[in-house]
C-alpha cells in the first residue's frame, strides 16, 4: 500500500542519526520530507553506542562535522526534550606516556589537564588507578536509546513523514522505488550506514566499506559517586585523531600492545559512560568483516569487567545486557558521494557517527541544495 503523499522535495533513506540530520536540515528549509526505513524504529548503530559525543578529540573534517553536530544536538535536545548534558569527557592517564599525549593535545586548546585528585573527584576511580588525566571540554553525552526516538517524534510534529517498515528497492533520477510503491523526489539522501552494500553495492565497493562489529555491555554497580562525564583511557588515545597521530601516541601504542597483547587483539577502546539510571556501559572491541558473525565470545566481556574493576571503585558489578554493535568502516573517515541516480550518499565510516553524523548530514545536504535548482518549498 502506498503512502498518502507520494511526492516529496526530499526522500531520506535511513532513519539513523545521519538520516535524521538530513531530515532536520531539510525541514528547516521548509521542504517536504519523507524518511524511509525498513525497520519500525531506529535500531542500528544509532542506538547501539555509548551516547558519547566526542567532539574535542577530532581533527580535520571530523572536527568540522563534530562542531556542526554539537550545535544541532543542543538545539534538538532542547526542542525535542531528550536527555543531553554538556559533560565534557574525562581521559584517565595511568602512565606518564599517556600524560605526554594529553599535554601535547592541550596546545590546541579545548582540553584541560587534571591532576589525580581532580580525576578522583570527577569519577569513582580506585585510589591507585590514575596519575592524572584531562577534560575534553566541548564534549556532550546523551542516552542513545531515547534520543533517536525523541528526534523522530519531534520531526514528525514538524511535518516530516516517516514511513517505517518500508524498504527501498531501487533508485532512479527523481524516483525512489519502495516495497510500498514509488515516490517522486526532488532530491534523495541515502544514509543506510553499514547496509550501503545492500542498496548501492558499487558505491560500497568504490569506498571499500565493510562492517565493524563491536562487543558492548551494560552493568549495574554500586559506586561511591557518579561518573560526571564519559571516560576514556590510554587505549582511546590510539583511536581519536587529535591524539592518535602524535609521536607520543605511538609510544603509548607500543607499550600497551607489548604489555597487553590480549587486549590489543580485541582492538580495544576501553571507555565508559554512565546512563541516567546509574548503569555503566562498558566496551568496546572491534572486528571488521563484510558480514561479521553474530557469535560473541566471552573473552571480550571478561576483559571488559576485569579492566573496569581495575579502574573503578565498584561494588558487586552485575551484568544487565550484552550486545553487538555494528557500523560502516572504510579507509576514510566519511563517505560522501553520488550514485548513478544522483542521490547524495552519506555515511560516517568510522565509529564516530553519533559525534559527527548530524553535522555530516547538515553541511553536505545544505551544500547540495544550495548548488541545485530551487526545490518546491524552498524559501
Amino acid at each position: 500500500m502506498t503512502g498518502v503523499n507520494d511526492t516529496a522535495d526530499l526522500v531520506v533513506v535511513g532513519a539513523g542519526i545521519v538520516g535524521l540530520g538530513a531530515a532536520d536540515a531539510a525541514a528547516r528549509r521548509g521542504l517536504r520530507v519523507v524518511v524511509l526505513d525498513r525497520a519500525d524504529a531506529p535500531v542500528g548503530a544509532t542506538i547501539r553506542n555509548f551516547g558519547h559525543l566526542c567532539i574535542g578529540a577530532q581533527q580535520g573534517d571530523a572536527r568540522r562535522y563534530a562542531d556542526a553536530s554539537r550545535d544541532v544536538w543542543l538545539r534538538l535536545a532542547r526542542d525535542a526534550g531528550f536527555w543531553l548534558r554538556e559533560s565534557g569527557t574525562l581521559v584517565a592517564a595511568r602512565h606518564h606516556d599517556e600524560l605526554a599525549v594529553l599535554e601535547t593535545a592541550t596546545r590546541e586548546g579545548g582540553i584541560r589537564l587534571l591532576d589525580a585528585a581532580e580525576m578522583h573527584r570527577r569519577a569513582p576511580l580506585r585510589r591507585d588507578a590514575v596519575i592524572g588525566g584531562a577534560l575534553i571540554e566541548a564534549d556532550l553525552q546523551t542516552d542513545p536509546r531515547t534520543a533517536a526516538t525523541a528526534i523522530v517524534r519531534h520531526l514528525t510534529a514538524r511535518g516530516v513523514e516517516f514511513r517505517f517498515r518500508t524498504a527501498v528497492t531501487g533508485l532512479s533520477p527523481g524516483r525512489v522505488e519502495t516495497t510500498r510503491g514509488a515516490i517522486h523526489a526532488g532530491a534523495v539522501v541515502v544514509a543506510v550506514n553499514h547496509d550501503i552494500d545492500q542498496l548501492l553495492p558499487d558505491v560500497a565497493e568504490r569506498h571499500g566499506v565493510a562492517r565493524c562489529a563491536l562487543d558492548m555491555m551494560r552493568i549495574a554497580a554500586v559506586v561511591p559517586r557518579p561518573l560526571t562525564a564519559p571516560l576514556l583511557t590510554g587505549w582511546s588515545l590510539l583511536r581519536y585523531g587529535r591524539f592518535a597521530d602524535t609521536a607520543e601516541a605511538a609510544r603509548v601504542r607500543e607499550r600497551l600492545h607489548g604489555e597487553r597483547p590480549d587486549l590489543a587483539a580485541l582492538d580495544l577502546n576501553q571507555m565508559y559512560t554512565q546512563l541516567p539510571d546509574g548503569s555503566l556501559i562498558l566496551g568496546d572491541s572491534h572486528a571488521t568483516a563484510t558480514a561479521p558473525p553474530p557469535f560473541q565470545p566471552e573473552t571480550a566481556f571478561t576483559a571488559f569487567l576485569a579492566e573496569a574493576e581495575a579502574l573503578f571503585d565498584l561494588t558487586a558489578p552485575r551484568v544487565i545486557e550484552r550486545w553487538q554493535g555494528v557500523y560502516a568502516k572504510g579507509p576514510a573517515e566519511f563517505l560522501v558521494d553520488r550514485d548513478d541516480s544522483g542521490a547524495l550518499v552519506l555515511a560516517a565510516t568510522t565509529g564516530i557517527g553519533m559525534t559527527c553524523g548530524l553535522g555530516l548530514a547538515a553541511l553536505n545536504l545544505t551544500a547540495a541544495l544550495d548548488a541545485a535548482p530551487a526545490l518546491e518549498g524552498t524559501p
